[in-house]
């Protein structure tokens, strides 16, 4: 029999042969991979299939994620540092870093002009 005409019960017999174990993971509400830049988050409806072989398991995802880029921490010593520099509240210092990214330069600039 070629390839192609295995039926889906032959090939789950062939994977238990190899070892292998293919499983759907059922009613996934949703996924979020975590990086230094923002999170990368899968909504209901995902798909996930996990298959382990040889004692290690691995995870299959099939749908389109959302980017949320991570917010930017802003050190009060920043903040304090350019509310000084521009003379405005601490408030106003916060949202000028929090628009230029952290940058204070460009922060205490934007509130000089």
């Amino acid at each position: 029999m070629l390839p192609g005409n295995i039926n889906p019960r032959q090939m789950r017999a062939m994977m238990k042969k190899l070892g292998m174990n293919v499983e759907q993971i059922e009613d996934v509400q949703s996924i979020v991979i975590k990086t230094p830049k923002g999170n990368w988050i899968f909504d209901a409806g995902t798909e996930v299939t996990a298959m382990t072989m040889q004692g290690a398991t691995t995870y299959q995802i099939s749908g389109t994620p959302r980017f949320e880029a991570a917010a930017i921490e802003i050190p009060k010593e920043d903040v304090t540092m350019v509310a000084a520099q521009a003379n405005v509240s601490e408030e106003k210092a916060k949202e000028a870093l929090v628009a230029s990214k952290g940058d204070i330069a460009e922060a205490i600039m934007k509130l000089a002009s």
